[in-house]
């Protein structure tokens, strides 16, 4: 049988090939950082979710040394046999003060969180109202639940009250958003999304991914930036971006909710617990934080800066709140070759094509942390700029 199978997968394969939406794998030989070793080379690293530079960051490194030469290597169980530490419990009371929530339950990444978020606290009698442009792992958490599925544009507040109309014969209604939508860079219209969630008696859950530590004056993330802290009943997010870059993720908010996501999670329940290193290291960056709002600034700062130039120098860039700068090329083959050549005058970006985006919205998304110095940014722009006239994408 696989011979057969086998031709068919090449085929498909020399199709995504000459599509120009093959992905490859480049090596990094080094640690994350605003600058990386790729190829025995080192080049300016602009396409990490490495937000306020915390994978590398001192602090978390001692955490991580010390904990695993106090608390060892891994947990080799789940969390309700053997496999919680008090470094674990700290870690959710950590993360439960940083976003104003009454309880947390830790998974081994976001993907997890929202994977195991659904099916055990709504069913068939019930309605899920999710936007058009959520997280692979929210549109999969949602296939695992049995409850009623409506979708609505994104951002689309005339579009969600649509559906929540038509979700009133249902009897609980939770909309789910992300909080910054990964490929654009815009921010959900959280406070319109509340007003319309008390209208018609729903739940709200955000996915803070790549707004935690990002949005709000202090990167408290959505609820942070529209002053809603405490009011939204679920928020789920990652270690793996802006606190460390890691693994974990988690889900946080109202207490009767995280204590039934304990019992019934099956990512929860049937997954290991993050290593100890992992959670004193995740305990570190929250505290880091806890102290003043430098990195958020920077960042702030690094990213209007940014944007700013490119805008001057012609580039199309999408309307963006975060730190995610999405530069729209449209044609995915373009996309690739532009990224490429970037990398030749030592810029590290990624093109993106259908199908992690719609096609014909092929884009380089360009990502600022507060790592990057004032003239690293300025290195990426020239790049940019250079390689962009060359390719005719702008005209200098």
């Amino acid at each position: 049988m696989y011979s057969s199978f086998q031709d068919h997968l090449k085929e498909e394969l020399t199709g995504i090939r000459d599509a120009g939406l093959y992905k490859e794998e480049r090596i990094i030989t080094s640690p994350q950082g605003s600058s990386i070793i790729v190829k025995n080379r080192p080049v300016l690293n602009f396409c990490a979710n490495n937000y306020l530079g915390l994978s590398n960051h001192p602090e978390l490194v001692k955490a991580a040394g010390e904990a695993l030469k106090h608390r060892g290597y891994g947990m080799s169980s789940v969390r309700f046999i053997c496999g919680t530490q008090d470094l674990h419990k700290e870690l959710e009371k950590t993360i439960s003060r940083f976003f104003g929530t009454e309880d947390t339950i830790l998974y081994a990444s976001c993907f997890d969180a929202n994977g195991g978020v659904f099916e055990p606290l709504l069913g068939e009698e019930d309605a899920i109202i999710s936007d058009a442009l959520n997280h692979a792992s929210i549109i999969d958490g949602v296939r695992l639940c049995k409850a009623q599925r409506y979708r609505y544009a994104n951002a689309d507040m005339q579009d969600l009250e649509k559906c929540l109309q038509q979700a009133r014969k249902q009897r609980f209604r939770l909309i789910v958003t992300d909080g910054v939508f990964s490929m654009d860079g815009n921010v959900a219209p959280l406070d319109k999304i509340y007003a319309l969630a008390v209208r018609y008696n729903a739940m709200i859950l955000v996915d803070e991914s790549h707004s935690a530590g990002v949005v709000g004056r202090t990167g408290r993330g959505t609820t942070e930036l529209y002053d809603l802290k405490g009011k939204v009943e679920i928020l789920t997010g990652t270690l793996g971006k802006a606190f460390g870059g890691a693994i974990g993720g988690f889900t946080t908010g109202k207490r009767e909710i995280i204590e039934m996501l304990r019992q019934r999670s099956r990512p929860y329940l049937f997954s290991n617990s993050i290593p100890p290193m992992v959670a004193a290291a995740g305990i570190a960056a929250f505290n880091l934080l806890d102290r003043d709002n430098r990195l958020q600034d920077k960042l702030h700062e690094n990213t209007s800066y940014f944007v700013k130039k490119m805008q001057e120098a012609g580039f199309d860039i999408k309307p963006t709140q975060s730190a995610i700068c999405a530069v729209m090329l449209y044609e995915a083959r373009l996309a690739q070759e532009f990224a490429a050549a970037l990398q030749e005058e030592g810029i590290y970006v990624t093109g993106f094509s259908f199908p992690v985006v719609p096609k014909g919205e092929a884009r380089i998304r360009v990502q600022i942390s507060a790592a990057h110095e004032p003239r690293q940014l300025d290195d990426c722009i020239r790049a940019f700029c250079k390689v962009g006239n060359k390719m005719r994408v702008i005209q200098i």
